[in-house]
């Protein structure tokens, strides 16, 4: 028969393509370092987020640990770029932080 083994190999869907591992890039391998444009340019659109909010949590957390992750959720919701500002420069992020604070604030009242 044609159609030996094969096709059975080709349909595993417990197997997801795992999105949440992606090889990293050679210039995002630096985890402590800062993230860079170019790390995050060469890292697909999912990818991008996920680095950027991996930056942003604990760099959050420093100003509200017990926000951070809704603060960082919401400021995924901006553009890359903007989101790299914020992560070179402490009083940009925090202008933010308390940004995002005071519309938190207004939406629990």
């Amino acid at each position: 028969p044609m159609g030996g083994p094969g096709p059975q190999q080709q349909q595993t869907p417990q197997q997801p393509q795992a999105p949440q591992q992606p090889q990293q890039p050679q210039a995002a391998a630096a985890p402590g370092g800062p993230l860079t444009a170019a790390a995050l340019a060469a890292a697909p659109p999912g990818v991008q987020k996920q680095m950027l909010g991996e930056k942003l949590y604990p760099a959050i957390s420093k100003y509200q640990p017990e926000m951070a992750g809704k603060i960082t959720g919401m400021m995924l919701e901006m553009d890359n770029s903007e989101l790299l500002i914020l992560l070179e420069s402490e009083q940009q992020l925090k202008t933010k932080v308390d940004e995002a604070l005071r519309v938190l604030e207004g939406s629990r009242s």
